[in-house]
């Protein structure tokens, strides 16, 4: 009996340990490709999972936040998936490099040519979007992910600080701060001009080089002269002593 118990109590433990330490279920997210900076333009991919053993993800729809419109959305094309961009009409205008937007996309949406996502496997859809926010640290996305056996499920539910994660999340964008000069590519024009200088100091010492190397070589040039001359006059002399 004694033994039985502590049979059961190890299996016991063991089954808390296997559910504490399971990974939460796959779901739809959102990750930048490098980083996602406030007031610029980043490239992120949504990552799709199928979590059916008997159905394939066949379509995608992610709807984009109102309260934050973003201008451009550019779709990277995918093997095997066509995808639609919708645009809505903005009630308050954007200004984008100077000039109005009164839309911004609400809705992107893939739907699969082929087999789509299978059991088993998992998608990534590419954006490049922009301009990001600079009034926020996030960008909350709403997915609604269909399988071909007419199966819907919605990932809406926003993340609330302090509590623990949905059964449904909504795809969350986090953003970074936006660099400190504001410009981009910045760095690239100096790592050029940098470049530019020590090729053209590399040259100047180059030519240096060349210069003293020439000069070296007819002082030493001269001296060999100077030195048969030395040699001769000295035999000369001697023959002179000689005939004396």
């Amino acid at each position: 009996m004694k033994a039985t118990r502590i049979a059961a109590a190890g299996v016991a433990a063991a089954s808390a340990v296997l559910v504490l330490s399971a990974p939460a279920f796959a779901h739809v997210s959102v990750q930048p490709e490098g980083e996602a900076a406030k007031g610029g333009y980043a490239t992120v991919n949504f990552k799709v999972p199928n979590e059916r053993d008997d159905a394939s993800t066949t379509k995608l729809e992610v709807s984009f936040p109102a309260d934050h419109p973003l201008a451009s959305v550019m779709p990277q094309p995918i093997d095997g998936w066509s995808v639609k961009v919708t645009k809505s009409k903005l009630a308050k205008p954007l200004t984008l490099h100077g000039e109005k937007i009164d839309e911004a996309v609400s809705k992107v949406t893939w739907t699969a040519t082929g087999k789509g996502v299978e059991p088993g496997f998992f998608q990534k859809f590419p954006l490049s979007i922009g301009a990001l926010p600079e009034d926020t640290d996030e960008l909350v996305f709403k997915a609604l992910q269909t399988y071909d056996n007419k199966e819907v499920v919605r990932w809406i539910e926003p993340q609330k600080e302090g509590q623990e994660e949905p059964e449904n999340p909504a795809p969350a964008l986090a953003l970074s701060a936006a660099s400190a000069d504001g410009h981009h590519g910045s760095s690239t024009a100096e790592d050029a001009s940098d470049t530019s200088k020590s090729a053209a100091d590399s040259s100047t010492e180059a030519s240096s080089a060349d210069s003293s190397d020439t000069t070296a070589r007819v002082l030493g040039v001269v001296g060999i002269v100077v030195g048969v001359a030395g040699v001769a006059y000295g035999v000369l002399a001697g023959r002179r002593r000689t005939s004396a």
